[in-house]
């Protein structure tokens, strides 16, 4: 038996290891269903996953803890996956300058094979260890850093590579899985593995597991902002304006913010240039720009403290 043949028999042995490669009993005549009972299906065994999620809050509460220090020492939250892992660490990432008003630069997201493997399979990107260094080194990846590997199996080369130059660094390390003991898990500081099961189709895991690896996302990076003061109540309130959507959006949330008429939070807009956060509070206190902008900053960018004047 040749090396090539016989690594592949040790890879298929691991793979028999993990809980997202076995088969669903819930859908084993999945083929020879009708469409209505396919979705059902489906529909089933996707309402567990947000159960699974929950029971990992107290590690994801360790991650935004993590999160926050290094935004707040001027670090970023770095994501780095391949195939569907890959791209929903892109995706988050990317949400979040429109979302929150932060720069590109603050949450960066990885993919094995770069941007064109966001599009199509980039065969074996994701099988270099050595690659997942060199992406890290590449952006400059330092101490005050958070890095999120995520791989469904945990076993991935290229999220392993980043996890073990990030801890060789000192950047706070997380692995998320949808495994138990993964490897990616024993590396690093900090192991979120919502647990699944099975997929409706076997080792699909853009399935529940995708499902699962995007809630835990959102809730990274939305309860770092608003531990962050992007945020006052429930409102998005450093959204960049950048189309007439987003305009409209921000009229109604300073509107929502202050119970205002539309036509004085435009004004408070068109004053402060279209900050949202800026309008809110010069409608709120009376303020002028420049002070409600002094303001601010002395709460540290919490709107909530420079309303009331309270320590950030």
């Amino acid at each position: 038996m040749n090396a090539e043949i016989t690594d592949r028999r040790a890879l298929m042995g691991e793979l028999a290891q993990l809980v997202s490669e076995e088969r669903n009993p819930a859908s084993m005549k999945i083929d020879q269903m009708s469409v209505p009972d396919i979705l059902a299906t489906m529909s089933r065994e996707d309402s567990t996953v947000a159960d699974a999620v929950a029971r990992t809050i107290p590690a994801i509460t360790l991650a935004v803890e993590a999160t926050v220090r290094a935004f707040n020492a001027g670090g970023r939250l770095v994501y780095m996956g391949a195939g569907t892992s890959g791209r929903l660490g892109v995706l988050d990432a990317s949400e979040c300058p429109p979302t929150f008003g932060v720069p590109a630069s603050m949450v960066v997201g990885l993919i094995a094979g770069g941007p064109p493997a966001l599009l199509r399979a980039i065969e074996g990107a994701e099988d270099s260890a050595e690659l997942g260094a060199e992406d890290l080194k590449a952006i400059k990846l330092s101490a005050n850093d958070v890095l999120v590997g995520i791989a469904v199996s945990g076993r991935t080369p290229y999220v392993i590579g980043g996890l073990e130059y990030a801890n060789s660094i000192g950047a706070v390390t997380v692995a998320l899985s949808c495994n138990p003991t993964s490897t990616i898990a024993e590396i690093a500081n900090i192991a979120i593995s919502p647990l699944v099961g099975p997929e409706v189709l076997t080792g699909s895991t853009r399935l529940k597991s995708g499902t699962a690896q995007k809630l835990v996302l959102n809730m990274l990076t939305t309860a770092s902002m608003i531990r962050i003061g992007k945020t006052y109540q429930n409102l998005m309130i450093d959204l960049h304006a950048s189309n007439e959507k987003l305009l409209a959006r921000a009229v109604r949330i300073v509107m929502q913010a202050t119970d205002c008429t539309a036509q004085e939070a435009e004004h408070a807009l068109e004053l402060t240039s279209n900050d949202v956060k800026l309008a809110i509070l010069v409608h709120l206190t009376g303020l002028d720009v420049e002070a409600a902008r002094n303001a601010l900053q002395s709460a540290g960018g919490f709107l909530r403290h420079a309303i009331d004047g309270s320590a950030p």
